[in-house]
């Protein structure tokens, strides 16, 4: 199982945000995961990024 780190969206159409989350590479986008790692939000200028 390989573990790739990758973005997981949320949010409504043309102002979203995502969660950073740990998953399966075989897992779809925004489906299973093995843990959330953070988030970021780039709608306000500057972008924020929050990880744990």
């Amino acid at each position: 199982m390989a573990v790739k780190i990758r973005l997981q969206r949320h949010g409504k159409k043309n102002f979203a945000f995502f969660h950073i989350v740990g998953a399966d590479s075989r897992a779809p986008r925004d489906g299973r995961f093995i843990e959330q790692i953070g988030s970021y939000n780039p709608n306000p200028n500057p972008a924020t990024i929050v990880l744990d």
